[in-house]
């Protein structure tokens, strides 16, 4: 299903509308607010520098105060009555907005700001935990990209809309109207989002802010590829809040252009932002691929540098429109690297928000993003300060760009250590879609929790990757030792917690300590992968399977998933060269291969013969 067409669903459409009128109104509010404070009402340099050093942190506060709190609210409570809720709140914050406008007070714009700073944080655990309610597992990823780039697009258009009123000749009246208008419009189009039963109705609420905050930032550390993820997710606002809170200087003094340049510099970036995300769900297969968070980081690190190379000196122009900025020598380069930072941007983020969904039990998953939001939160302010201790210490804007974009190679680069995994997932989806097409069928037979046991023909040494690059869950795969010890390959199996196992002859020690540790991962509740061929196929054909695989099931009696992979006989990592006497080189890229997955089978009544006849079925003639 195309992601695209989640627009025309109503379990997703209404959901969509409403956040990203949620991330307008907020934009539009903020930079109506900022046009009136610096440029309208007459104060003082100092009362400006105040106020807008003040307002940062009266949004961000209730992040730290009330994320915890919000997280227990959206899993005890039906999400859909909660999202009125929050939108009727957001309708009683514009309508103070309104009259702040009118009467030109910044105190109490600022308590509107703090206001909405709280619909924030009561809005995001409920935003991101309704996504695996009301979305298939394979339409996880593109719907994640469709928030994310609706998100990005609402952002920018409400900054440049809600400026536009307030500069315009109406002033307070069109920003109030506007702004009224837009949480009049969030709410009638929440009203038909369909109820989202509660992840976790029977949760005892615990009213003490600081230990339910303690507790969140614990749930998150329970997986640690979702606290990972999650630090992944806040070191992205970090890089982000970094290169965006200097922007409007950037473009002044390095630039050399006026507003019109600032909105174009965003706009490109946005606009990255958005099809970066939306990229993800082709890159990806529509599965969750944590693989494309390493190509995000790179791309972050490497137009992060270009962007300093490009202008890292002050502008000789000034108030240059952007239409004689693109025209000018060497600024569409500027103009492109804003643009792909903001494309591998999205290419970092979808996967990670993802990846802590899809791998978070439903009756946490509020609390956990609750608790990612604190996360946020802090790795916000401390780029806030990052940015202002870097520039007081003599540094550049350009400068600080490049220092980020190192720091950015350096932090990715510790969580990759940290959790191999995205790495290895990165290595295994260069080499799958540079060698192949892989279609699907049935996978989602493959049960989503609890352990189970995959049996599959052998046919090349790229059977393993391409099961673990299209099965959404983490596979342990049981695999003779020597292909276990493939250089590169290794790091890829190693990571993946790959069972190397031998046969009786060859290493009697090493095939019971396989069995060992097979039982030992079902026990766990994996996904187990075994090839009962015993080898690679010597002539295309399926050899007759060994009864290993019973002695798995007598053990541990869990569901069997027959697997059958098509069309990589022809392969040159297949015997079928190495047998003629060929050269084993590739006659084809980006071959079309097949996996199928076949119903679950009760592991206590099969047999060897009866799993290899299933596969049989499920291959067909296309070896």
């Amino acid at each position: 299903m195309n992601q695209f067409r989640l627009l025309a669903t109503r379990r997703f459409a209404p959901y969509f509308a409403t956040q990203a009128l949620a991330a307008f109104n907020d934009n539009a509010f903020r930079q109506a607010t900022i046009v009136l404070v610096a440029f309208q009402l007459g104060l003082s340099d100092a009362k400006v520098s105040f106020y807008s050093n003040l307002a940062p942190a009266l949004f961000i506060l209730p992040f730290f105060l009330f994320s915890a709190s919000a997280g227990q609210i959206a899993e005890k409570f039906e999400k859909q009555r909660l999202i009125r809720y929050v939108k009727l709140f957001e309708i009683a914050a514009m309508g103070v907005a309104a009259w702040g406008f009118h009467v030109a007070s910044p105190g109490l714009l600022l308590t509107v700001l703090f206001l909405m700073g709280l619909h924030s944080t009561v809005f995001g655990p409920i935003k991101y935990a309704i996504l695996p309610q009301v979305l298939k597992p394979q339409e996880l990823v593109g719907g994640n990209g469709m928030v994310e780039m609706g998100t990005s697009l609402a952002i920018l258009i409400g900054m440049i809309a809600g400026g536009a009123a307030m500069a315009s000749h109406s002033g307070w009246l069109a920003a109030a109207a506007l702004v009224v208008g837009v949480a009049l419009l969030g709410f009638a189009v929440s009203c038909a989002i369909p109820r989202i039963p509660a992840a976790a109705p029977d949760l005892e609420f615990n009213w003490n802010l600081f230990t339910e905050s303690a507790r969140a930032i614990r749930l998150v550390a329970q997986k640690r590829a979702v606290f990972n993820a999650v630090l992944g997710i806040s070191w992205f606002w970090f890089f982000g809040g970094v290169v965006t809170a200097q922007l409007p200087n950037y473009t002044k003094l390095y630039l050399g252009g006026d507003a019109s340049v600032e909105i174009l510099v965003l706009t490109l970036f946005s606009v990255g932002v958005g099809i970066g995300s939306l990229l993800c769900e082709r890159l990806s297969g529509h599965k969750v691929e944590i693989g494309l968070v390493p190509l995000g980081a790179f791309g972050m690190t490497l137009f992060g540098i270009l962007l300093y190379v490009a202008q890292h000196e002050p502008a000789v122009q000034h108030n240059v429109h952007w239409s004689t900025f693109l025209r000018a020598p060497g600024h569409w380069h500027i103009a492109l690297d804003m643009t792909l930072l903001g494309l591998f941007a999205g290419f970092f983020i979808v996967p990670l928000f993802a990846l802590v969904q899809s791998r978070t039990e439903r009756h946490h998953l509020s609390r956990v993003i609750a608790g990612n939001n604190i996360i946020n939160a802090i790795f916000l302010v401390a780029a806030a300060l990052f940015g202002i201790g870097l520039l007081g210490a003599g540094l550049t804007i350009p400068q600080l760009f490049l220092v980020t974009a190192l720091l950015n190679a350096a932090v990715t680069l510790w969580i990759f250590l940290l959790v191999p995994e995205f790495l290895m997932r990165f290595v295994d989806w260069l080499l799958i879609s540079l060698f192949y097409r892989v279609r699907s069928e049935g996978l989602e037979r493959i049960p989503d929790e609890g352990p189970a046991l995959l049996v599959c023909n052998h046919v090349s040494f790229m059977d393993a990757l391409i099961i673990m690059g299209s099965v959404r869950r983490p596979v342990r795969f049981v695999m003779y030792y020597r292909i276990f010890r493939i250089p590169l390959l290794r790091f890829v199996f190693r990571t993946a917690k790959a069972i190397p196992i031998a046969g009786a002859k060859e290493d009697a020690a090493l095939l019971a300590r396989a069995f060992d540790a097979i039982d030992a991962a079902l026990a766990e509740g994996e996904l187990v992968c075994v090839f009962p061929e015993g080898g690679l196929s010597a002539d295309g054909e399926i050899a007759p399977f060994r009864s290993g695989v019973e002695k798995i099931l007598v053990r541990r009696p869990v569901p069997v998933v027959p697997l059958a992979l098509r069309g990589l006989w022809g392969s040159m990592w297949s015997r079928r060269d190495s047998k003629l006497g060929r050269a084993r080189l590739p006659r084809r890229f980006r071959a079309h291969v097949g996996l199928v997955a076949g119903d679950i089978i009760d592991g206590a009544r099969t047999s060897a013969f009866d799993l290899e006849q299933r596969v049989r079925e499920l291959r067909g003639a296309e070896a």
